[in-house]
């Protein structure tokens, strides 16, 4: 096997989204070479109502598909689709944008006033950009959930892991998406295929990702360069907490040690799509010129060609 050295360790910044919403952005609005099929990804965690309840008003999404998973509080949603709905803790909620969709998005905190999830845009190909519109609604129960013998735990939301498969389907990148949980002290080797781009993100206890050749007592840095060593000719290994991206580079599998307190972190993988990227605010297209149609679209009140 193949261990995939770790490329880069990111630490998402302050960010203000909708209509006053304060979150952390690991990745997005840059360079999309290195995570594609991924756009963007944010953790929306607050323990301040008065941070997130304005929530995301009706805006316009083309060209992507969004992924929420709800940790704790709820989501309202609406779209002009006509669909209505709430997610809840632990439910997922994946759209696929295609041609053009309006939808808001409005957090409520749970009883104490927390709300906690995560959003990831995946871009379309060139090919399904104006697909028709469609949701998938999740439940937490309909998420298979696998317990190794180790009481590693892995809940598959998207694609196949370890036999069982997710219930989101028909996703064009073909990811994978997974929420893992390795026990305090416990070393886990965890496959990935290596034509995929994979990340982790940590928002739960720490440990350390590392490349199985690495020398011991060696880190990375915490932020921004790739993680290499002065004078190494490969990434080493990265001590990780809570809100760290891990970027890996190619190979079959990603191998974790479990701090004292455990470790739990999103394990996402797509296959690139290597295709240009035309991206202003909600809208991802291949050109400049399809860009400017959607956003002139927009304007005319031509942009939902589905009701």
């Amino acid at each position: 096997m193949s261990i995939r050295p770790i490329k880069r360790v990111l630490t998402p910044k302050d960010t203000t989204e909708g209509a006053g919403v304060r979150l952390k952005r690991a990745f997005g609005f840059g360079d999309t070479a290195d995570f594609d099929p991924f756009l963007l990804f944010d953790d929306f965690r607050n323990e301040r109502p008065e941070d997130f309840l304005a929530g995301f008003p009706w805006h316009p999404h083309r060209g992507i598909e969004t992924i929420t998973y709800v940790l704790a509080g709820s989501v309202e949603h609406g779209d002009s689709l006509g669909n209505k709905g709430n997610l809840r803790s632990g439910d997922v909620q994946w759209m696929t944008a295609g041609s053009g969709i309006m939808h808001q998005e409005m957090p409520k905190g749970d009883p104490r006033g927390r709300m906690h999830g995560f959003q990831l845009w995946a871009n379309l190909p060139a090919s399904l950009k104006m697909t028709t519109p469609r949701y998938q609604d999740v439940a937490s129960a309909d998420i298979p959930e696998i317990v190794d013998d180790d009481a590693t735990r892995v809940r598959v939301v998207c694609g196949t892991f370890w036999g069982r498969r997710g219930p989101v389907d028909g996703v064009a990148a073909d990811p994978r998406y997974l929420d893992v949980s390795v026990p305090p002290g416990v070393k886990k080797h965890l496959p990935i295929e290596t034509t995929r781009h994979a990340f982790a993100y940590v928002f739960a206890g720490g440990g350390t990702f590392r490349d199985g050749s690495a020398p011991q007592g060696v880190l990375t840095e915490s932020v921004g360069p790739p993680a290499v060593a002065p004078g190494a000719s490969a990434p080493v290994r990265a001590e990780v907490g809570d809100r760290s991206l891990v970027l890996f580079d190619r190979g079959d599998e990603v191998v974790v040690q479990a701090g004292p307190e455990g470790i739990r972190f999103l394990l996402v993988s797509g296959q690139p799509l290597e295709e240009p990227v035309a991206w202003y605010g909600p809208i991802v297209m291949n050109t400049r010129e399809e860009l400017q149609q959607a956003w002139a679209e927009l304007r005319d009140g031509t942009f939902i060609r589905h009701r």
